[in-house]
């Protein structure tokens, strides 16, 4: 995709360096905090993995060669390069499989299937990473002396609740320091490396890709399952991906290869000189690497490490469940912005008790980070090979690259995501179940609530007028007309909105000046307010309006309709009524959804936010108009 359809331009000097702080607080704060458990489970006793040098270098060396493939090329190289408007993520990578044209997006149709079950999954993932990333620094205590065992468990939770309690006050207080803060982890994680590689600078020696093909000769199907561990490393790949719209490419890129990564390879490959040095140290080899003196301190710094990256993901929850709103694969949803400055930057009251639910139904059910760690992976490691799929689907249908070239880049990456992939998917009964549970339950909503509406669409639409015929019959027999205006809501913007046909057969009048308005959420990020708003007069002191806005901007019908420039057209608050239509649903043997999505289907409208807040309107300029429809 050309740089002309990215919102977010490459920026340069001064302003470069301060969203590079930025993006190192909220991007790599979930990849950040990986050194604290990967190598530890990857010489778990469930692998029977003994922690030799030759044990060692291979697993650094996968550990590297992971980060090199999967991260540096994969995602910023490549993936990065599918953006939607400047923003990435598994939804815009959908909406950019799910071409305009109805007939191929029927064909596309499986594609877009998978694209949304990768997104369900994601919301699994966004219920382990607070859990286990807080859970495991906590850990961190039983290092320093083992009274505080009984205590972990009990901090985490406090943690925790403290963490989604805040939440409705925004980020953007917590956000200014987010940057430093995880500044100096990185750099820490740097000096604790440095510290012990200086005394066994052996261990760069796993830089060669054979030490890794030698611990898989050697170890054979257990060193194929140490994979599961060793992926624990990339985990918050899809993050770099789903928040390049706040920052934009260039600065994602400028602090992995600059900070991230050193730090990174520096902290693991001292882990690894630790444990060739003393292999007892294997049981908690990140801890460990800091003397005695300075324990205490890490482990305050790895809380608030944690917490960074967990309010990453929580954050991601929250974006990613207004993109499916605005796309229509959810209900609407009570949605807060908790900034006036940055639209990112909001607050999803029923997403954030429910991940808070979950993590402490994790941590109380799992009761350990090494235990937590068998759920971790499977969801990650399916999303990874979704977006290669589809990242193969956007370069060839938008991009035009050859086939050739596609089937060797795909299939490279490809062979690695299946390779993590297949060694996490043996993890299902240890706790992989999970998020794969968790993300069939979202999908089933996603897709009950598409093909619902779809279905109420259609019986609405079934007793429709065209507007040409309603303009006829007026005209034919012209009803009495009152003073004001009155927006008529329909999502069909060439049907005459039920809502004005019924309000005429009760009250048998009609406003001097009809508006019916449509509401499009388009297959974009974002939609500018020079292109917000068309108008159309149709006749008779008709008016319609289309307004349409991007997957990831909330609609706000006032503020749209001060954009509006039609002589003669008085949309003046106070002169303004809108009139919408609710619709009470009813599960029949009708053709369309099994009896039990078409229940779960009505009883997910009944609970949605009302349209009246969803699109900002005055609750005391709105009339609804009910009407019973069978599915």
């Amino acid at each position: 995709m050309s740089d002309s359809h990215t919102r977010v331009e490459s920026p340069s000097g001064k302003y470069l360096y301060v969203l590079a702080l930025s993006a190192l607080g909220v991007v790599y704060g979930d990849i950040g905090t990986s050194p604290i458990y990967a190598l530890r489970e990857s010489f778990g006793e469930h692998y029977g993995l003994a922690p030799t040098p030759a044990n060692v270098l291979g697993v650094l060396s996968l550990i590297f060669w992971a980060l090199i493939i999967v991260i540096s090329i994969k995602y910023l190289v490549f993936v990065m390069r599918a953006d939607n408007r400047g923003e990435g993520g598994m939804i815009a990578l959908t909406a950019l499989v799910a071409p305009p044209s109805e007939e191929k997006r029927r064909r596309r149709g499986i594609l877009v299937l998978v694209g949304l079950f990768g997104a369900a999954l994601l919301y699994g993932d966004s219920m382990i990473t607070p859990a286990i990333s807080v859970l495991s620094a906590i850990e961190g205590l039983q290092v320093a002396t083992p009274l505080f065992e009984p205590y972990v468990i009990p901090i985490t939770l406090v943690i925790l609740v403290g963490l989604f309690a805040i939440q409705s006050r925004g980020t953007a207080g917590i956000g200014k320091v987010f940057g430093p803060v995880t500044l100096v982890w990185f750099l820490t994680l740097a000096a604790l490396g440095i510290s012990q590689v200086v005394r066994h600078p052996q261990v760069f020696a796993a830089l060669n890709p054979l030490h890794g093909a030698e611990f898989f000769m050697h170890n054979g199907w257990r060193g194929f399952l140490v994979l599961g561990s060793v992926f624990l490393v990339v985990t918050g790949g899809e993050a770099l991906y789903a928040d390049m719209g706040h920052f934009g490419k260039t600065p994602i890129r400028l602090t992995w290869f600059a900070v991230v990564l050193p730090s990174l390879i520096l902290n693991y490959f001292g882990q690894g000189a630790l444990i060739i040095a003393n292999p007892e140290a294997v049981e908690h080899p990140f801890f460990l690497m800091a003397p005695e003196w300075a324990l205490y301190p890490l482990v305050g710094i790895t809380t608030l490490a944690t917490v960074i990256a967990s309010q990453a993901v929580i954050s991601g929850a929250f974006s990613l469940t207004r993109q499916a709103v605005q796309l229509g694969y959810l209900p609407r949803l009570q949605i807060q912005h908790t900034s006036a400055k940055q639209i990112g930057q909001i607050y999803i009251p029923g997403v954030n008790w429910a991940l808070m639910v979950a993590c402490i139904g994790l941590v109380l059910g799992f009761r350990s980070s090494s235990n937590l760690a068998a759920a971790y992976g499977v969801a990650v490691t399916t999303d990874m090979v979704f977006t290669t799929i589809l990242f193969a689907v956007v370069a060839r249908t938008l991009w035009k690259w050859s086939v050739l070239l596609l089937v060797l880049l795909a299939a490279g990456f490809l062979i690695v995501d299946l390779a993590f992939w297949g060694a996490n998917i043996i993890k299902i009964p240890q706790g992989g179940w999970f998020p794969l549970v968790i993300a069939a339950v979202v999908f089933t909503v996603m897709t009950t609530w598409k093909k619902g509406r779809s279905i109420l669409g259609e019986r609405i639409a079934g007793g429709t007028l065209p507007i040409e015929l309603f303009l006829k019959s007026i005209q034919a027999n012209p009803p009495t007309r009152v003073p004001g205006t009155a927006v008529f809501m329909y999502s069909n913007p060439n049907g005459t909105p039920p809502a004005l046909l019924h309000n005429l057969k009760h009250n048998k009048v009609l406003h001097e000046q009809v508006v019916f308005m449509s509401v499009v959420t388009q297959d974009v990020s974002y939609v500018p307010a020079a292109e917000r708003v068309s108008v159309e007069p149709v006749g008779e002191g008709i008016y319609r309006i289309v307004i349409c806005y991007g997957f990831v901007q909330d609609p706000d019908i006032p503020s749209a309709l001060e954009l509006v420039d039609q002589p003669g057209l008085d949309l003046r608050p106070m002169h303004t009524t809108f009139f919408l239509g609710r619709e009470t649903l009813i599960a029949t043997k009708n053709p369309g959804m099994a009896i039990w999505r078409e229940k779960l289907f009505a009883l997910i409208s009944k609970n949605a936010t009302t349209a009246t807040s969803f699109f900002n309107l005055a609750p005391n300029r709105v009339v609804e108009l009910g009407t019973q429809v069978e599915l």
